[in-house]
């Protein structure tokens, strides 16, 4: 053997020696579970040969591929996150869908969730606290501070399946929602059990935290509250949404009907509501109420509403007409509200300004009306501050009468 075989010979063992340490570092660490996985196959060699020749080439200066995505090449910087890539086994999290009011406060928040393709399943607890201050005219301007409400509940979302309930623990009737709903496939037919909204009154239907004065209103609370028109009830509920057909929405159930001067129970309630949304920017509405409808209706009520968004500008009106105990009824209501965003993102500041009739007919002849200003300021959907001012000629007022009031609101989910 010449000099110059024995010498290439020493260079080639030289360069082999030299090589391999460079190789083994850059070879992946090996998987335990994939090869336990794939200890009964058998050994693919050229598939061995080609990962190391790939390997080797990387690590070499002159290697012709570039570099692993994720490798520590691609990292400028010591404290630069590291990308998902070079992490084994590392997943992104999954986006947990459009957030929304709960299903009991805003039925109408919750389609626009399903629509969006929601996550099928799901618990979650959420809660929220009003706290306000008032000073009315009525009584002197004495001022008065309380909790307004202090909301606690969980909800539960399957694939066909939702189920909710919620206490409010400033209230005098704690429970307010307990109810089951069951869902198709295409949530086009829903049937609801339990005690919830009934489907009466735009504003009703709006979420306490989305309506951006601080209470319902003079109309809501003579209908509702005064005269058991509506409101939260036991009772069973169907409901057909076709979305391709101007989102189309059906609503009708029967409900636990009220008590009478003994306290007697009445015979059950009927209510319905219809919605269309001919537009993007605009829903037509209308919804009526039946009370005793087993045994005869003796009161009743019917609206129809409109509403109408812009940009950050909304626009709602509703018209009700109907019976009460006194005799018949009209009411008008007219609300307007422009949402803009200023500052760091999620800061918004919202002005308000509404106003509402109300007409008492038959053998008592009254009217009532109100006025209402406000401005409210917004942090990322998780505070709001209001300051409003109210005049207003209520039921049983002599004469109009203003009322200023602040309301701190915070709320989680």
């Amino acid at each position: 053997m010449g000099r110059e075989e024995k010498g290439w010979r020493r260079g080639l063992l030289l360069a082999v020696l030299l090589g391999l340490p460079v190789a083994a570092s850059a070879a992946p660490e090996p998987d335990e579970d994939a090869a336990v996985e794939g200890a009964d196959q058998p050994l693919d060699v050229d598939g061995d040969a080609g990962a190391l020749e790939g390997a080797v080439a990387q690590a070499m200066p002159g290697g012709s591929q570039g570099p692993v995505m994720g490798s520590p090449e691609q990292v400028n910087e010591p404290g630069a996150p590291v990308p998902d890539a070079a992490v084994p086994g590392k997943k992104k999290k999954k986006d947990s869908g459009p957030k929304a009011d709960t299903l009991g406060e805003a039925p109408d928040e919750a389609d626009k969730v399903d629509d969006k393709g929601g996550p099928q399943q799901r618990i979650r607890v959420f809660g929220r606290v009003f706290a306000r201050g008032a000073a009315d005219e009525r009584q002197k301007y004495q001022r008065d501070l309380g909790i307004e409400s202090a909301r606690v509940g969980v909800a539960a979302s399957l694939s066909n399946v939702d189920a909710e309930v919620s206490a409010d623990l400033a209230s005098k009737t704690i429970l307010k929602d307990a109810f089951v709903r069951l869902s198709d496939d295409d949530k086009r037919l829903r049937l609801y059990a339990g005690r919830f909204k009934s489907p009466f009154l735009q504003r009703s239907q709006e979420s306490a935290w989305r309506l951006p004065i601080q209470e319902r209103g003079l109309v809501e609370d003579y209908l509702t509250d005064t005269n058991n028109l509506g409101g939260r009830r036991l009772g069973f509920m169907g409901e057909l949404r076709l979305k391709q057909a101007w989102g189309f929405k059906l609503s009708a159930g029967l409900f636990q009907g009220s008590e009478d001067a003994t306290g007697k129970r009445l015979s059950e309630d009927g209510s319905a509501r219809l919605s269309i949304r001919p537009f993007k920017f605009l829903t037509l509405g209308t919804s009526t109420y039946l009370t005793q409808v087993i045994d005869g209706t003796k009161q009743y009520a019917t609206a129809a509403d409109a509403e109408l968004s812009l940009g950050g500008l909304s626009l709602t009106g509703e018209a009700a007409m109907g019976r009460l105990a006194l005799g018949p009824f009209q009411s008008q209501s007219v609300l307007a509200y422009w949402t803009v965003p200023v500052g760091r993102e999620g800061w918004a500041v919202q002005p308000v300004v509404g106003a509402e009739a109300l007409q008492l007919q038959g053998g008592i002849q009254a009217q009532g009306h109100s006025v209402t200003g406000g401005f409210n300021v917004l942090l990322a959907d998780s505070f709001k501050a209001q300051v409003q001012a109210e005049r207003a000629l209520r039921p049983g007022d002599v004469a109009p009468a203003l009322e200023l009031s602040v309301q701190l609101a915070t709320r989680f989910r």
